[in-house]
């Protein structure tokens, strides 16, 4: 299955935002009184095109899929823990399991590439390109074949799914590495202020981490086109994300981005057509070191600051009510007329 990459649609509307704008201005408030809640609203009416958002069967998708880097000690945690959580996601027991279940999203594991084989059962999509990438200190992490695979995977996946809003997740130790080489690769940044301690790296752990991307970053110093760098650093499920990224934003769907891993995905996603980050909405600023600079280079406003670092798509689920209470406040909240109360005086 070869990669098409879909032509998106400019969501660029002056005539809508005056109306949702105007929509907003009329309710009984001050004027820009609910802040941030407001321009989100219109963000929402924007890739929704309507001036009444309504979210419906909003999804949240892990995708998950393992690193052969992971094998020079680029995690404080085996490669095993990839297959173990995706059972703990698939029992309900993982946090994103409980805020899922909590705000009644559906939740989907992605097996993009895990060491590791599943029973099929409800909750999890099989689209395993391989056990793991490869090795990228060694040589690319895979192929063009298999991430152009990736992304049609991705893409299939979302054509799967009703709704029109997807949560971005992921699982894969490791792939704070493969999101640090991204950045500094495709954001020209300087790979040191890209990386952090993941999953939970001491000094000493970042430090070994740090040596051993510069290696990989020197050798693969060709690797400069975004599909290109994907392939070289990136994991299956970050390649299987960036597809569905792209087919969520065709479909102008609400993109919630999580953290440093989703946002990884958002970038490359987003050098393959800018387009794409008018479909986006940023969770969070998470607390590894390089998702400060990621959200910069997206020009993102986080919608909130509370130093999560687990992934998962956690704080994707934590800032979901916030959507659902703009498109609210839209939709039921009383006008000046309606509601009979007087307006500031002018």
């Amino acid at each position: 299955m070869i990669f098409e990459q879909p032509t998106l649609k400019d969501l660029s509307n002056p005539a809508l935002v005056a109306h949702l704008q105007f929509k907003l201005n009329n309710k009984t408030k001050p004027l820009g009184s609910l802040g941030e809640l407001e321009a989100l609203a219109i963000k929402l009416g924007l890739i929704l095109q309507t001036e009444s958002p309504t979210l419906s069967a909003p999804q949240l998708v892990v995708f998950a899929g393992d690193h052969g880097l992971a094998q020079h000690g680029v995690s404080a945690y085996p490669s095993d823990v990839t297959w173990q959580m995706v059972d703990n996601f698939l029992a309900g027991g993982a946090a994103v399991s409980v805020l899922a279940r909590q705000y009644h999203i559906t939740l989907t594991v992605a097996d993009c590439g895990v060491m590791h084989d599943f029973a099929a059962q409800p909750g999890l999509y099989n689209c395993k390109i391989a056990y793991g990438t490869a090795d990228t200190l060694a040589q690319p992490a895979m192929s063009i074949e298999q991430c152009e695979q990736a992304l049609s995977n991705g893409q299939a996946l979302i054509n799967t799914l009703p709704g029109n809003a997807l949560l971005l997740g992921e699982m894969g130790i490791g792939n704070t590495s493969a999101a640090s080489l991204l950045l500094a690769r495709l954001g020209g940044l300087p790979l040191e202020q890209c990386i952090g301690s993941g999953t939970g790296l001491d000094q000493d752990g970042i430090q070994r981490k740090t040596k051993i991307l510069q290696q990989v970053l020197h050798r693969h110093a060709d690797a400069t086109e975004p599909l290109q760098a994907l392939a070289t650093f990136g994991g299956f499920e970050i390649a299987t994300m960036v597809g569905a990224i792209v087919a969520a934003a065709a479909s102008n769907r609400v993109i919630v981005v999580d953290g440093f891993i989703t946002s990884a995905a958002v970038l490359v996603a987003s050098r393959l057509d800018p387009l794409v980050l008018q479909r986006c909405v940023f969770a969070h600023r998470s607390a590894e070191r390089g998702h400060v600079l990621l959200l910069e280079q997206l020009g993102a406003r986080p919608l909130l600051d509370l130093q999560l670092r687990l992934g998962e798509g956690s704080g994707a689920a934590l800032a979901w009510p916030l959507l659902v209470s703009a498109c609210n406040v839209m939709s039921q909240m009383a006008s000046f007329t309606s509601a009979g109360v007087s307006k500031a005086s002018s």
